[in-house]
């Protein structure tokens, strides 16, 4: 970061004198419905692994390099893992030792995780620490961010939780200081959960702006508004698409936010309030590469090695080779998750969408040039049109097609192909790439129990081109609820003097059921296409969905209680101390 523009922390420590309030959350963990889960078979010196995994790929090369194989003499099946969050995107020292079982067996070997297993061995979100200061002028424009953070990781390998990265990437300010550190502790080792980065920093630094607005009595929509960035606040590159701003007023208005009752009132004996909070997610890109077969039957297929967790891959994928070729979606169908298919890149970091679908929209097309070709038509001006090839006033089915050329398929090749045949990149070069939403929420808080329940919920997001509006609402609505565990429930507890975590099965674990989240829950998208993120104009969501919940909540229940709540989760001793 250029010093002309992002202050030294000593300095802007002199102005403020100190750093602002600890804001901390506990670790925790992801608890997919499915543990970690893996069966290894040997047969003739090639290694066949069924594995519940979020990148099958990373899982053949690690076990080949470990076993000292070529990658072609390992295939790694995953179609669909039951719930990842992270967890199932490193790769973990059981899966090593399944394919050394059965090597040394010589029988299949097959090992399922307890959920006590899931705690002690596999990754989670470790404990977060914040710092946050913010400078503004009377007129509420920031003159300074600081934020420093760190998080504890294991004695012998690092995990960085990067939680500063919204400080520099939210609102414009000439100065913004960031600090990154972690702490060595005798636990095992923590890695990304759902949301990181940007999920607990959005926890700090959306607290932070509400004090702030608190402070300067303005509205905290209004605070954000007068700092809105119009470019990277860091180094003043253009985005890639942003529409924030509309988010924002599209926001407010579904949820009232203008006209509601500041300072809280009454339900009964209930006090409710109302806060809201930035989201936003950094984007990733990944080489992805997909085939797709169009046959003679009028049915086609995806082939691509992704793995579908839940979040709408098996859709959205076959849809977009639909839509391309002009056909039925029921007529397409997806074949996923093993390494003998296309190269695809991870289900993680809010990739899957952007790469995959760029790469089977672009083998549709090849398609379509490959049937343009056979009928000597130009494949630039050739269109689909419902289960057929049009132009120039012609038409011709693809059944036709493929018959006259005696052929009983064609396929095609597409592949999301990155600068400098890199493996993953946060972005088109010259532009800042990021998903940015508005949450507001409203709360009831029992003062008597210290009971916090959520009443309402309005998300609008800023997303680019939404592919599937049922699955994409469907995932901002998951997001709620993980954001709504965040914040007033979930806490693993580790036991110091037994050194292990508590948690032996989820009888014990504070989790979100259907009870806990009411039916008043309200997620849009503003109408955007991001011309780099791809043909489709698509970025991803999955991560996006899960922050600014928990700033929210907790800016709500200040609205209704007076009390300022800095340390996660919002449980009913932390509304029933007398010293808050």
């Amino acid at each position: 970061m250029r010093e002309a523009t992002i202050g030294r922390l000593e300095c802007l420590r002199t102005v403020f004198g100190s750093l602002g309030a600890l804001n901390t959350q506990p670790s925790r963990h992801g608890n997919p419905m499915e543990p970690s889960a893996i069966v290894a078979e040997w047969h003739d010196g090639r290694l066949t692994v069924h594995d519940s995994v979020q990148h099958v790929y990373a899982v053949r090369d690690t076990l080949a390099a470990a076993l000292g194989m070529t990658a072609d003499k390992v295939r790694v099946v995953s179609p669909h893992t039951g719930g990842g969050f992270g967890t199932k995107a490193f790769i973990w020292p059981h899966e090593i030792l399944a394919a050394m079982a059965a090597k040394a067996v010589g029988r299949p070997v097959k090992l399922v995780f307890t959920r006590q297993d899931m705690y002690s061995i596999v990754g989670y979100q470790p404990l977060l620490e914040h710092r946050v200061s913010l400078g503004a002028d009377e007129r509420g424009e920031l003159r300074a961010i600081v934020h420093e953070a760190d998080n504890i990781t294991a004695v012998t390998d690092d995990y960085v939780e990067f939680g500063t990265g919204p400080s520099k990437a939210l609102y414009a300010s000439p100065n913004i200081s960031t600090s990154q550190r972690v702490r060595r502790g005798h636990v095992n080792l923590s890695s990304f959960m759902r949301s990181p980065i940007d999920g607990p920093g959005t926890w700090a630094l959306g607290s932070a702006m509400d004090e702030l607005a608190r402070t300067l009595s303005m509205d905290p929509l209004a605070l954000r508004l007068v700092n809105y960035a119009e470019t990277h606040p860091a180094d003043g590159t253009p985005w890639s698409s942003k529409r924030l701003r509309e988010a924002y007023e599209e926001g407010a208005r579904r949820f009232g936010w203008w006209e509601r009752p500041e300072g809280g009132t009454r339900d009964g004996h209930w006090l409710i309030g109302c806060g809201m909070a930035d989201c936003t997610q950094g984007q990733f890109r990944f080489t992805s590469q997909a085939r797709v077969r169009l046959r003679a039957d009028g049915t086609a297929q995806v082939e691509a090695g992704y793995t579908d967790i839940g979040a709408g891959s098996t859709t959205i994928f076959p849809q977009i080779a639909a839509e391309t070729l002009g056909i039925d979606i029921r007529s397409v169908k997806g074949v996923s998750g093993d390494t003998d298919l296309p190269y695809a890149g991870p289900t993680y970091g809010s990739g899957t969408t952007l790469a995959m679908g760029t790469a089977v929209h672009l083998a549709a097309n090849a398609v379509l040039r490959r049937l343009a070709g056979l009928l000597s038509w130009p494949a630039e001006e050739v269109r689909a049109d419902s289960g057929a090839l049009a132009w120039g006033g012609q038409r011709r089915s693809y059944a036709d097609i493929l018959r006259a050329a005696h052929l009983d398929e064609v396929v095609g090749d597409g592949e999301m192909a990155l600068p400098g045949g890199a493996f993953a990149d946060a972005g088109a070069p010259g532009v800042a790439s990021r998903t940015f939403g508005a949450m507001f929420v409203e709360v009831g808080v029992d003062p008597d129990l210290g009971l916090l329940r959520l009443r309402r919920a309005t998300g609008v997001y800023s997303v680019g081109a939404v592919v599937n509006e049922r699955t994409a609402r469907s995932q901002m609505i998951g997001g709620l609820v993980w954001g709504w565990g965040m914040a007033a429930m979930e806490a693993s507890h580790y036991d110091p003097q037994l050194g292990r975590w508590l948690s032996q099965d989820l009888a014990g674990v504070a989790l979100p059921v259907n009870a806990d989240i009411p039916p008043h829950i309200d997620m849009s998208f503003v109408d955007e296409f991001d011309p780099y993120a791809g043909p489709l104009g698509a970025k991803g969501i999955g991560e996006l969905s899960a922050t600014g919940i928990a700033a929210a909540v907790a800016n709500a229940v200040f609205d209704a209680t007076g009390r300022r709540v800095r340390d996660l989760p919002i449980t009913p001793e932390k509304l029933l101390d007398p010293r808050m």
